[in-house]
């Protein structure tokens, strides 16, 4: 049974913009945090941004000021707006999400390539 499944990643120039989703079967009143962690070949998976469900946000200092988190709770679905984008950014983008029951869940990945 699919938790969480990414969409939105692709190809861009530098100085583009995109926005990945991630949806979850959850309510999003039964997640406490949910992240996006991005991985490139050879480096460890690293924290991009968090929301809570209190809505309370945070961000690598890398990323902060041009990427922005958000969510819907209509539609069980979390943003990230992802903005400047630097050839850097190029990765393996990853949807994650902790449950209040403790449960943890990772979505598919999803591609993005930032050209210089």
């Amino acid at each position: 049974q699919v938790q969480l499944v990414e969409s939105g990643g692709g190809l861009v120039q530098a100085g583009g913009s995109l926005r990945l989703s991630c949806t979850t079967s959850w309510s999003m009143f039964s997640i406490n945090l949910m992240t996006w962690y991005r991985q490139t070949p050879g480096k460890q998976r690293e924290l991009v941004a968090s929301i809570t469900r209190a809505g309370s946000t945070d961000y690598q200092d890398s990323v902060r000021g041009r990427f922005a988190i958000s969510r819907d709770n209509a539609k069980n679905t979390v943003y990230l707006q992802m903005n400047s984008l630097k050839p850097e950014d190029t990765a393996v983008y990853y949807c994650n999400m902790w449950t209040i029951f403790g449960t943890q869940y990772w979505g598919q990945g999803t591609q993005v390539t930032v050209s210089s």
